[in-house]
């Protein structure tokens, strides 16, 4: 700290300790003794260097970026965690700018999305307390700063700022405008084609419809269409009458006459033979079907909600889907993106499945280590929501504590990372330090007309991943 910065922290100009010790306490727990003292030993206080106390306050910490302003929101003093979470430096900003998401006008706690040099936004948190002299004037305001991602403190935010979606969670524009067809799909009868990835939250999303119309009273009822053999998944789906093939000893109701009055979903639709396939077309013309071994037509009223990870035109053209079925099924098509295309979801998402594990109560995750952040960042996520669950899942039961640490991920994120690209020009695999990668780089931004994000989806790599290797490349 300068001998110049000290001089603005002197105790004639900043009388109220108190109030910093009341914003850096949660960071300095161990000051607690001193608080006291402050409180009722106005003596001992007169006699403390308060520049010493404020210095040793604003470096005992290096996951939280701690930084000063003055009453006209000037820069006074920053730490290297706040210039390397911002971008900002004392010298490389002008005097009398500073942006308007770090003003502190109000003593409080806030969530917001900060664009580093002005590129990708990052989710911060920030504490915030005013300071007054002694005649009870503002003189300006001390903040703290941390990747969202870090604090628990990120779930509250999300249910205060609505992200939860019928167990939806996220804050994606690209989720926004899909939580909008589903409102107003769930509000028709319209059969809904649900197309995304495995693990994407595709029945979530069915879930979601049945619960928004004005079935949500009656059953909602799910079946994977791959999981089943054609007999078995034509008994599930209409039943069948006793004596209709060997061990059918009584009748049974299928899966439409239970889902009367409500909805049905259909996970993995274009795994379903096509046998199946026009018995399924006619339940959806003609509301009725007859079941196994049956001689009588049973009339149903069941929505569908289907759901498939493939390209069902892609499945017509190889001849394995009936075209007059695909366009029944899809009358409205929602498809839904994989996480690696919304990382600002992945920070909800961890702290929600945190949180739903630690009201149970073996372990109570309070933090995450910045290290682990980084590789949960840069992680692909092939297996979606679903393996980010499962993550969690494995931290909580091989790790002990109240920080989630890089240890108690698992062993994938210790493998020796590759970058697959997915361009066909590019299609090889190779080290991360390989001198063949600045080149990718180079012909990935040539090819997606210098898009960065294009180019990143490009060589399979996040967005934050591109931006720092370009910085590396100096490209």
């Amino acid at each position: 700290m300068s001998t110049l910065t000290v001089h603005l922290f002197h105790s004639e100009k900043y009388a109220s300790m108190k109030h910093i010790n009341e914003t850096l306490k949660h960071l300095m727990k161990q000051l607690s003794a001193v608080e006291t003292l402050i409180t009722h030993e106005a003596e001992w206080m007169h006699r403390l260097d308060l520049n010493v106390l404020l210095s040793f306050l604003l470096h005992s910490h290096d996951d939280k970026g701690i930084y000063i302003v003055n009453f006209n929101q000037r820069l006074l003093y920053c730490n290297n965690v706040f210039m390397s979470l911002t971008g900002i430096t004392p010298l490389s900003l002008h005097p009398d700018f500073f942006p308007d998401e770090l003003h502190i006008s109000a003593s409080g706690r806030r969530f917001i999305s900060f664009a580093k040099h002005g590129k990708q936004e990052q989710d911060l948190a920030i504490t915030t307390q005013v300071l007054i002299d002694k005649t009870g004037h503002s003189v300006g305001g001390i903040g703290m700063i941390s990747t969202a991602l870090i604090e628990s403190d990120t779930q509250t935010s999300a249910n205060q700022r609505n992200l939860n979606f019928h167990g939806i969670i996220s804050h994606s524009p690209a989720m926004k405008s899909i939580f909008q067809i589903i409102q107003n799909a769930a509000q028709t009868e319209a059969t809904v084609l649900v197309r995304g990835e495995s693990g994407a939250g595709k029945e979530l999303v069915a879930k979601a419809i049945h619960q928004l119309s004005t079935r949500r009273d009656a059953p909602f009822l799910a079946i994977n269409c791959a999981a089943l053999s054609s007999n078995l998944l034509e008994s599930e789906l209409f039943g069948h009458v006793r004596g209709a093939f060997t061990g059918a000893i009584k009748d049974h109701d299928g899966l439409f006459k239970r889902a009367n009055g409500g909805t049905l979903f259909l996970d993995e639709v274009a795994e379903m033979p096509l046998e199946l396939q026009a018995k399924l077309l006619r339940v959806i013309q003609e509301r009725n079907y007859v079941p196994v071994g049956g001689s009588h037509s049973i009339n149903v009223d069941v929505r569908i909600v289907a759901a498939t990870h493939r390209s069902l035109r892609e499945e017509v053209k190889l001849g394995h889907f009936r075209e007059d079925l695909m366009y029944r099924l899809r009358v409205v098509p929602i498809f839904l993106p994989p996480l690696r295309d919304r990382r600002e979801d992945i920070g909800l998402l961890i702290w929600h499945f945190i949180n739903k594990h630690n009201d149970k109560r073996i372990r109570v995750i309070e933090k995450i280590d910045p290290e682990a952040i980084k590789m949960l960042l840069d992680y692909r996520w092939p297996g979606n929501v679903r393996e980010l669950h499962n993550v969690v899942e494995y931290a909580f039961a091989v790790g002990r504590g109240s920080t989630l640490r890089l240890s108690e991920l698992p062993p994938e994120f210790k493998e020796k990372k590759t970058i697959e690209y997915s361009n066909p020009t590019l299609k090889k695999t190779v080290n991360r330090s390989a001198e063949e990668e600045p080149e990718a780089i180079k012909k990935a931004l040539t090819e997606c007309q210098g898009r960065a994000g294009d180019a990143a989806n490009m060589l399979g790599m996040s967005r934050a991943t591109f931006w720092r290797k370009r910085k590396r490349y100096h490209l």
